[in-house]
């Protein structure tokens, strides 16, 4: 192993165990800002990160609901976390769906009244190792982008309010970093429209993606200057990290009382199914950054992307 690669390695896990460290120490009183009324919607939360993300959450004292595709599926993980003693809701949700999403606005309407937190944790990813297939594009761009923006617009709505303000956290990934030095979307005018909050808009971070797909369409986009590691991934991620910002733009203006603080981040490499249980990052360790987020007590926090609790560049 090189030296740069070894000092890396070092790094990475100094700040693996300085998060595992943080995840020990209790919230003092005036953090806490939730209560068991307070009310965490996690996404695809039958297993994962997303299973974590709702035990941790519960553990700190919150009412979690979680939701899965297939509801049978996600009682029989309400089952397993019901037995670290900590109390749960479930239901079916299919994010690509929109019957299922306005079934679900409507049941926590009746039973709930609104929500306080939403994690978007359901996605997918076809590709595994060095593989770099684009066969199935549509519905990876489908599932993370437009099933992530359909349950914020959604849920928005539905979000209550409170003094504290309501929460929005979107797992995405470093592959869709917009000016990272790997990985990136070659043409620099495209990164800088979708980086330039002054003209970024829904319609272009739309027509960008549907362009990726046109090409994939066409077999084209190899030569499209798009990402070339997990291209189909991360041009998902790339869309979400740029409506994350653009989310937080549009509600920045809401009077205090009504804010909705939304974020994004990276939970890493993580020993998952969707690696094949190739990562180097444990599903709790992952999960921290996103609890870690929805449970922020200083609301100056939105539209911002972080890793390990650290904020980095989009």
């Amino acid at each position: 192993m090189s030296g740069k690669k070894e000092r890396n390695k070092e790094r990475r896990e100094k700040r693996l165990q300085e998060i595992s460290l943080l995840r020990t120490i209790p919230y003092s009183d005036h953090q806490r800002w939730w209560s068991q009324e307070t009310v965490a919607v996690v996404t695809g939360a039958n297993r994962g990160i997303g299973f974590e993300i709702a035990r941790q959450l519960a553990g700190h004292g919150l009412t979690v609901i979680l939701t899965s595709r297939n509801i049978s599926v996600g009682i029989e993980a309400t089952k397993a976390l019901q037995e670290g003693g900590f109390s749960y809701d479930v239901h079916q949700l299919d994010i690509l769906d929109g019957e299922s999403i306005s079934a679900f606005v409507e049941w926590i309407k009746q039973k709930y009244g609104g929500i306080d937190i939403l994690v978007n944790n359901a996605g997918v990813n076809y590709n595994l190792g060095f593989d770099n297939s684009v066969e199935f594009a549509r519905q990876v761009v489908d599932t993370n982008y437009y099933g992530t923006k359909n349950m914020i617009k959604a849920m928005i709505p539905v979000m209550k309010p409170s003094a504290a303000g309501a929460r929005i956290v979107n797992i995405s990934s470093r592959l869709g970093r917009l000016n990272g030095r790997r990985n990136r979307i070659q043409d620099a005018t495209l990164r800088e429209k979708l980086t330039n909050l002054e003209i970024l808009s829904e319609e272009l971070i739309d027509r960008t993606v549907s362009s990726f797909l046109q090409q994939v369409e066409d077999e084209t986009w190899q030569s499209g200057g798009w990402p070339q590691t997990f291209t189909d991934y991360s041009v998902s991620k790339l869309a979400v990290n740029a409506y994350t910002r653009l989310v937080a733009k549009e509600l920045c203006d809401r009077p205090q009382g009504e804010k909705i603080y939304i974020n994004c981040y990276c939970p890493g490499w993580v020993k998952t199914a969707m690696t094949g249980w190739a990562g180097n990052i444990s599903p709790e360790v992952a999960a921290d950054t996103g609890v870690w987020l929805a449970l922020l007590s200083d609301q100056a926090i939105t539209g911002k992307f972080f890793a390990e609790r650290r904020e980095i560049n989009f």
